[in-house]
């Protein structure tokens, strides 16, 4: 399966708390309803914001093609938008996912 693993940092103007109200109370319904996704995962990074990221975000996709095409749609480009507004930084990595040990 394929994945985007998006890593994010907040705006220097907003704190943590400011950050994790936007990121999962209104940018995560907006990403969740992205076309193609097939499952996703926000995760806010512990400490005290010092570090290089404040959360890292996994979406999985069927394919490549399919994160690209939902992107590309008017709902996508919102989404991303919406993300650019609200960081300093945002890295994406596209993987293809390998599970050595699934959960359960």
């Amino acid at each position: 399966m394929f994945k985007a693993i998006i890593l994010l940092k907040r705006r220097d103007d907003a704190t943590l708390s400011d950050f994790s109200t936007w990121w999962l109370g209104a940018h995560a319904p907006l990403a969740k309803t992205l076309p193609g996704l097939r499952a996703a995962t926000f995760n806010l990074v512990a400490g005290d914001g010092s570090g290089t990221y404040d959360g890292v975000s996994e979406l999985w996709f069927d394919d490549q093609a399919a994160f690209e095409a939902a992107y590309a749609t008017e709902h996508g480009k919102a989404v991303a938008a919406d993300s650019m507004a609200h960081v300093s930084r945002r890295e994406r990595l596209l993987v293809v996912e390998h599970v050595l040990l699934p959960l359960v």
